[in-house]
């Protein structure tokens, strides 16, 4: 993934002159995890690859056809933040379930959260991460060793369900979530989006990573605002260099990512289910208040958490899908009834 980030954001800010950066989906990596949870029966890695793929050759369509793009960006915002809050809050609800299996090790973190918080919440989360390492640490819970880099092929399974109930899903998160914002963000800050070519490069880039068990490539959103904005350089027209740059750290976070997996993996289960946890708390404010704020989607919109929320699996098909089916069904159906009344 950091590889595909580097190579990405490296050459198309080079090629467009502006500062296109791009990341891994955090919102598809949260759909993942969820998934995994939910324990969907055949969604072994090999599974996965499939349905990454799928996503990646789905993002490479949306390049190649206008329509489906558009048809992407018409699925209403709040339905959309409505499937993605589903997906998250299952991960700040796990924090106080892990407080209640293991309140030695997860309540005094929780509170160092809130006490930070009053200050600031970024540095918050990376307060708990600091503290779950030294707590463990005390409480003698640390495990594990760091590992050699390595590639490692998984060679693909193109499983049905598991292509309709997370490809399909990853798709729809990777371009609500990640590549419409992004794209927004460069408009926002007087650039003309590269919307074709970048869509081309990070479903390039995701297929091929894909089979080394690598999920989706995307638009950058949150980090592209700190790369384009005036800090990065008073002239928007030297901005694209920010890009560059950031491509050439992502390469430096390549070589040394596994020993930084390795580190998170030595600690124990509780300390990163409270940092995900609390971390996915301000994401998850987000979405809540993107779904639930326009009235007339609000029933919808919480249709959609809900079911999502629930891990229900139909067919095999994962509960992300039919949280998004049962809320664009829901909206339809409150149109069609409003439309009938004003007749």
């Amino acid at each position: 993934m950091c590889l595909a980030v580097a190579v990405t954001s490296a050459t198309l800010s080079f090629f467009h002159r502006i500062p296109v950066v791009t990341a891994w989906s955090t919102p598809g990596a949260a759909l993942i995890a969820a998934t995994a949870v939910a324990g969907v029966p055949g969604y072994s890695m090999e599974v996965a690859v499939g349905a990454f793929m799928l996503a990646a050759l789905l993002i490479l369509f949306s390049a190649a056809l206008k329509p489906l793009t558009e048809l992407i960006a018409r699925i209403p915002g709040a339905i959309a933040a409505a499937m993605l809050a589903g997906v998250l809050i299952g991960f700040s609800i796990a924090v106080f379930d892990e407080a209640t299996a293991d309140p030695l090790l997860v309540l005094p973190l929780l509170a160092a959260f809130l006490l930070v918080r009053l200050v600031s919440a970024t540095w918050a989360v990376i307060a708990v991460l600091v503290a779950g390492v030294g707590w463990a640490a005390v409480l003698g819970k640390n495990a594990g060793s760091v590992s050699i880099t390595q590639w490692e092929f998984v060679p693909p399974v193109f499983d049905p369900a598991a292509l309709l109930g997370l490809g399909m899903p990853l798709f729809l998160v990777s371009m609500a979530s990640q590549n419409l914002p992004g794209f927004a963000v460069l408009r926002t800050v007087g650039y003309v989006p590269p919307v074709r070519s970048a869509l081309a490069a990070t479903g390039l880039a995701s297929f091929v990573t894909a089979l080394f068990g690598s999920h989706t490539t995307t638009m950058a959103a949150i980090t592209a605002a700190l790369c384009t904005g005036p800090e990065t350089h008073p002239d928007p027209a030297k901005r694209w260099m920010a890009g560059v740059l950031y491509g050439g750290i992502y390469l430096v976070l390549a070589a040394i990512g596994v020993s930084v997996v390795a580190g998170f993996a030595a600690l124990p289960a509780g300390v990163i289910i409270t940092v995900a946890g609390l971390a996915l708390i301000g994401p998850l404010m987000g979405a809540l208040s993107a779904a639930l704020g326009p009235e007339a989607t609000r029933f919808p919109a919480v249709l959609t958490i809900t079911a999502t929320a629930s891990g229900l699996s139909l067919f095999g098909v994962g509960s992300a899908f039919w949280g998004l089916v049962l809320g664009l069904l829901a909206l339809g159906g409150d149109r069609v009834v409003r439309h009938l009344k004003k007749a």
